[in-house]
């Protein structure tokens, strides 16, 4: 028993060491973009690294905060300029002037909470039709999902343009949301945590008179919040870190996200890496934010899919 004991306290140190490596490995890049948001430009060029600043200064911040201003809010209406007089997109602006880079956060924000909340709602709904309902061409859709995961978004990059272009939905924040609602991953993950609900449930909900509505809301919801609480940070952290996507469908300075922003002024200021920990620094920090509110649902849905795998 004493030898059970001893080879257990073993492994659990030994464990514990390695995941005390690999965090700090995984940290060190936040911490040395973090830091280096703080360094003078002769101190992160220096030829031997300074692992902590020897002087703290804001002056990559200044350089970030100052470039270019813009409103604090611009948000084009969807579909709006099928409505409007002149053809023109329908905008409204609110909030005090600020720096871009402010406005780029704000925007970056937006379009990551909004396709966060459409790609949970959408793909929870299509998930418990796949997993509950049955229906003519049900394996069919299903396999056609499971195809598009695979499916490089480089393929379906121009039809996808000219579709938002005809819906005058270009060169707004809307271009980069609407093609994130439909994610195939979403849909797949949702559907298998769907199928865990007990079935006798929604029978019981449907014989108390329970609408599908009633029923989806009050009983499939509450049993699949882990896999939902998953699901929004994948899609958070997906829409967040769409270069690709963002750099096709926006143009506009004010309209720009904190990535694309940052390598616009980048380019105009050649290679200033303190400027770039700066941005790289501000973005960050709704990803971190993000990812504490949903830690808990997270772990849970990692869980719950390695049990049923």
């Amino acid at each position: 028993m004493n030898s059970g004991i001893k080879r257990t306290s073993v492994y659990t140190i030994i464990s514990v060491i390695i995941l005390v490596i690999l965090a700090v490995l995984f940290a060190f890049p936040l911490y040395w973009i973090v830091t280096g948001a703080f360094k003078t430009a002769a101190s992160i060029n220096a030829t031997t690294p300074d692992w902590f600043p020897k002087e703290w200064v804001m002056d990559n911040f200044n350089k970030l905060f100052s470039r270019q201003t813009a409103p604090l809010w611009e948000l084009a209406v969807p579909f709006g300029s099928k409505f409007s007089a002149d053809g023109k997109p329908i905008v409204f602006t609110a909030g005090p002037v600020v720096p871009a880079a402010i406005r780029w956060l704000v925007n970056t924000v937006f379009m990551a909470v909004m396709a966060m909340i459409l790609t949970c709602i959408t793909s929870a709904m299509a998930g418990y039709a796949l997993a509950k309902k049955r229906f003519k061409g049900q394996t069919l859709l299903f396999t056609l999902i499971v195809c598009a995961m695979a499916l490089p978004k480089q393929v379906i990059l121009i039809p996808l343009l000219r579709e938002m272009s005809t819906l005058s939905l270009y060169n707004t924040i809307w271009a980069v949301i609407f093609p994130t609602v439909g994610w195939p991953f979403g849909v797949f993950l949702m559907k298998q945590f769907s199928e865990g609900v007990p079935g006798e449930m929604l029978e019981a909900a449907r014989i108390d008179g329970a609408g599908e509505a009633k029923t989806f809301i009050e009983i499939v919801l509450p049993m699949i919040k882990p896999g939902i609480g998953a699901l929004a940070i994948f899609t958070f952290i997906n829409s967040w870190n769409d270069y690709f996507m963002q750099l096709i469908m926006l143009n506009s300075t004010s309209k720009l996200t904190i990535s694309l922003g940052i390598a616009k002024l980048q380019a105009e200021n050649s290679t200033d890496f303190g400027l770039i920990m700066a941005g790289a620094s501000l973005a960050a920090i709704p990803i971190i934010a993000i990812f504490i509110a949903f830690q808990k649902y997270f772990t849970q849905g990692i869980a719950m899919g390695a049990v049923k795998g």
